[in-house]
């Protein structure tokens, strides 16, 4: 692996303002040196500075562990949930902390009481953990999911709305979208979507997992039945932090993955919702408890705070993607206005065999890219094999030269693939 593209670090907090080189030192996050990271919306990467406050947490913990989970951790918690609640819009009454935006998904779809016929609408840019929760749900109960069409490329935000109205019939139980696609790289018109839905009387679950740190949220102003996310992308926050939004009036129905102590419990002091949710069974709570300080710690990075971090990020992620499609002549699959941090661009078809799928899968390109030149981007295979996408993700340690060298190993490949 060859060492990724560097310059003089900045100074510690110094920002930059500028896309040609990292709006912060890289090194205050905890990514190896030699690899060129363009991949933040898999998995996100941590400030060195937030794996050492978890692992003061974790510490914390370890030394009297009866007291921790027994006598602090509760009041920890509410503090917790209080500081994400203000980043994301909402009450914290409504809020519960889950490992991540799949755990919240299937938490929803597994409360739900469907009958023989009632329908769930999903689409086909639908996160495929979360694709295989609806029919999982669907099948135990003899319902049925609808699958809704969207075009891409495609030319307008309305057409999202368009093809998911079009599905809504009598029998529709719950409608379930993505914030932000995951393989496409769109941000739904959620807003819109969820008004018309409430308007034909149906519920909307949001998988919001790349929304928070991406781009502004009010999740009370949304309305949405139920609505969750993840930390650990775009906030930046440890992995198995995440969080389910549930509405006042469907948080009786909504119960836990894993049935605990709350289910029967005495106290009258919070809702059978928190109770549940807050304990269930002894787990690490540090992810969650780490979610105030890696708020606060990003937002102090830069002038402007966050607004000025989702700012930076999206204006780089177009910056990229229009220097793509101008090198390649690629066109471009959506309107400016529906991208956010990450974006998605079309290649050429794969004259590869079609790769064995298992945990070590990685499409023959993302292989060559990360043996080549040490890039870590994700090659998907979307809708399938043999059409491919790439997807590079933005964040405040990333800069031009990065996805410069990028397309230079997209061109050797392309050359390399040609008879």
């Amino acid at each position: 692996v060859v060492e990724s593209c560097s310059k003089e670090p900045l100074r510690v907090g110094m920002y930059s303002g500028s896309l040609n080189e990292p709006a912060v030192d890289p090194s205050l996050f905890a990514l190896d040196p030699t690899v060129t990271f363009l991949n933040h919306g898999s998995f996100g990467s941590c400030p060195v500075a937030v794996v050492e406050h978890q692992a003061s947490l974790i510490r914390r913990m370890e030394a009297q562990p009866v007291h921790f989970l027994q006598r602090e951790l509760e009041p920890e918690l509410d503090k917790a949930r209080q500081a994400m609640a203000s980043f994301v819009g909402a009450d914290s009454e409504d809020l519960v902390f889950v490992e991540n935006a799949t755990s919240g998904v299937n938490a929803v779809l597994r409360s739900l009481e469907l009958k023989p016929g009632d329908e769930l609408i999903i689409t086909d840019h639908q996160y495929n953990a979360c694709r295989n929760a609806a029919h999982y749900v669907a099948d135990r109960s003899g319902a049925r999911v609808v699958l809704v069409k969207i075009p891409f490329p495609l030319n307008s935000a309305d057409d999202v709305t368009a093809a998911i109205m079009e599905s809504v019939t009598g029998r529709t139980r719950l409608v379930f979208i993505d914030h932000i696609t995951s393989a496409t790289a769109l941000i739904f018109p959620i807003q819109e979507i969820v008004k018309q839905l409430a308007d034909r009387g149906v519920d909307t679950l949001v998988d919001g997992a790349h929304a928070p740190g991406m781009v502004p949220l009010d999740l009370n102003r949304l309305g949405a039945a139920y609505y969750t996310g993840n930390c650990h992308k775009w906030l930046c926050a440890p992995k198995a932090a995440g969080f389910l939004y549930v509405r006042k009036d469907k948080q009786s129905q909504v119960r836990p993955l894993t049935i605990s102590h709350g289910a029967n419990s005495p106290r009258t002091d919070r809702s059978r919702f928190q109770l549940e949710f807050a304990w269930m069974g002894t787990r690490d709570p540090s992810a969650a408890l780490t979610v105030p300080f890696t708020i606060n710690y990003l937002a102090e990075l830069v002038p402007g705070g966050w607004d000025q971090i989702m700012s930076h990020n999206r204006e780089l992620a177009l910056a990229v993607r229009r220097m793509f499609c101008n090198s390649f002549n690629w066109p471009t699959p959506s309107p400016d206005s529906m991208i956010g941090s990450i974006a998605t661009m079309i290649l050429p078809e794969s004259k590869e065999p079609e790769p064995i799928q298992s945990s070590k899968y990685l499409e023959h390109w993302q292989y060559e890219l990360i043996k080549r030149t040490g890039i870590e981007v994700p090659i998907i295979n979307w809708p399938k094999h043999p059409k491919r996408m790439v997807r590079i993700s933005a964040h405040i340690y990333n800069y031009m030269a990065q996805y410069e060298l990028l397309a230079e190993g997209i061109k050797e490949l392309g050359d390399d693939q040609v008879p």
